[in-house]
């Protein structure tokens, strides 16, 4: 299978090696420290700072190779939706139990995973928030603390939306196994403050105290980082947290329409502050540079060779999201593809058809589109005279992805192609929420906006019929969801706006989804509010009774009988 079984080079240093409370006691600044002491405490700081970017990107290849950092999570929200698959049951498929809805309870190794590592990033982020005191704090460390709030922000914002129960057709009442009814509960919080004592007993928060929360770090990161000096967009910047806002008071506005101005308001902060345009189709069709420079998004990750991860050769974003190298998983055989009836929504002359098959491969024939949407095809047949490079495309299905290119259009030698950027938030985003939150409010403004943004940046012949508020936000969201495709995102709309998962389906065309896959749910899916593990039951009692409902299994398959 291609070097499925490549064996692993290194693992990556976790970032809590960064974080001894000794090194912060020994540099933590008085009001009498001397010059010398000052820039010590800078330099253990800014150590503390770039450990947060650097735990996204740490790998767990021992517990399974679907554990390769927050890449992976991204991953997993969007296996949950009805726009991405992988051809595969099982075998190296080793995200198939989140698409096919199996051991999603408070018992299962798979929750565990997310959970660690997204509590584990929360502490890296305490960790440097609890080290910088403010009122003494230099400027630079000011800007420090201003990016900690900013990522802490990210990881509660993400939290929230991910375990907050919201009703759907399977559990209408919030009521759990327990009798408890947990509509509007989130996660214990856990900050820089929080004792072994507070934790034994620490509370799903609600949905408005978390708000209350994230929004208090929120202010504070748009207070103190315009003082980071660095320019890393691995690190956030204020076009990042008015970003962070966007995110969050749409989130509000799930419940409160009067949050859409807000969203509005930060969404077009964002990308006035960002200073970048959206991505040309140049910069998207790239076989070099395809969706792996950070510099044309807002906020990102950046792998290097260096990385565990990219060590491992296989557990880590490439390996699992660029279907063209010649090592890895999704070459081979868990392809990541596009859904069928999602990709014949994106018109010919959107440039934006051509980051899935066929990239080379356009017709508007209404037979040859007809084959082409209907069956599976042997792409070396296709692609033989446009292969300079001797990619091999065989055996690929339909709808295969080549949105996320290998480092450096790289597809053969993993340690150059691994050292890719993974988009955290792009300035495209930031254009649909305006476009979104405008349109809650005025359907013909939201309308105007959309369709200014795509005549622009990427169909000149862009139309659209839709007139009501529920006509323009469909269409809105459909545009986000080519736009964002496999970035992680699709997940909170589809979850907020009580959307449907459609996998199940043969018109217009035929599902592309594995029989195991085919779930069609009216309204959002109950595996959407994710299950809290047993092990944060174990040590912190207060969460026990007060669980979401286990959703494994509560979907039967569709079947075109």
């Amino acid at each position: 299978m291609k070097n499925i079984y490549k064996a692993f080079v290194a693992l990556a240093v976790t970032a809590g090696s960064l974080t001894t409370t000794s090194c912060i006691e020994e540099t933590e600044p008085t009001s009498a420290a001397s010059q010398e002491q000052v820039m010590q405490s800078e330099k253990s700081m800014a150590s503390l700072l770039w450990g947060i970017p650097a735990s996204l990107n740490l790998e767990d290849a021992d517990g399974g190779h679907y554990r390769f950092g927050y890449g992976a999570i991204m991953h997993i929200r969007d296996i949950q939706t009805g726009d991405l698959l992988r051809d595969m049951y099982g075998q190296y498929n080793h995200f198939t139990n989140w698409a096919a809805n199996k051991y999603q309870g408070r018992d299962y190794a798979y929750g565990q995973y997310i959970w660690n590592f997204s509590y584990k990033f929360v502490q890296t982020t305490n960790t440097l928030i609890r080290a910088i005191n403010v009122e003494t704090a230099t400027d630079t460390e000011k800007g420090y603390l201003g990016a900690a709030y900013a990522f802490r922000a990210m990881a509660y914002l993400d939290l929230a939306r991910e375990y907050e129960f919201l009703p759907n057709k399977v559990f209408p009442d919030g009521k759990n196994d327990d009798g408890n009814v947990v509509t509007g509960l989130t996660v214990p919080i856990v900050d820089e403050n929080t004792t072994e004592q507070t934790a034994a007993n620490n509370p799903r928060a609600t949905r408005e105290k978390m708000a209350e929360f994230i929004l208090s770090d929120l202010n504070k990161a748009e207070e103190l980082i315009t003082n980071l000096t660095f320019s890393s967009k691995t690190l956030p910047h204020l076009d990042c947290v008015y970003g962070l806002k966007a995110r969050y008071y749409m989130w509000l506005a799930g419940e409160d329409k009067q949050y859409y101005a807000q969203a509005a308001d930060y969404a077009q902060k964002a990308f006035k502050a960002a200073g970048i345009s959206p991505m040309t189709s140049e910069d998207c069709l790239s076989k070099s540079k395809g969706f792996n420079d950070i510099s044309k998004w807002m906020w990102g990750m950046q792998l290097v060779k260096e990385n565990g991860a990219v060590q491992t050769g296989i557990v880590n974003w490439v390996s699992w999201m660029c279907n063209e190298t010649t090592y890895g998983y999704a070459a081979a055989g868990p392809h990541v593809v596009m859904d069928a009836n999602l990709y014949r929504q994106i018109p010919w002359d959107d440039f934006r058809k051509n980051e899935w098959t066929p990239t080379t491969f356009t017709t508007q024939d209404a037979d040859v589109l007809a084959w082409f949407q209907e069956y599976a095809c042997d792409l070396n047949n296709i692609y033989s005279s446009n292969n300079p490079d001797g990619i091999l495309y065989q055996n690929m299905p339909v709808y295969t992805s080549f949105k996320f290119r290998p480092a450096q259009g790289n597809t053969v030698n993993s340690s150059i192609a691994g050292a890719s950027a993974i988009p955290l938030m792009r300035v495209e985003e930031m254009y649909f929420i305006y476009a979104e939150a405008l349109a809650h409010v005025n359907p013909a403004q939201g309308k105007a906006v959309l369709q200014s943004f795509m005549k622009k940046y990427r169909n000149a012949n862009y139309t659209t019929g839709a007139t009501t508020e529920e006509e323009v936000v469909n269409e809105i969201i459909l545009q986000k969801r080519i736009e964002l495709w496999g970035e992680g995102q699709t997940f909170f709309d589809i979850k907020r706006l009580n959307m449907s998962v459609t996998r199940g389906y043969s018109n217009p065309v035929k599902t592309n989804w594995l029989e195991q896959f085919r779930f069609n749910t009216d309204g959002r899916p109950s595996w959407m509010n994710w299950v809290i593990v047993q092990t944060e039951g174990n040590t912190n009692a207060a969460v026990n009774d007060y669980n979401n409902p286990d959703p494994s299994d509560t979907y039967k398959e569709w079947s075109e009988d």
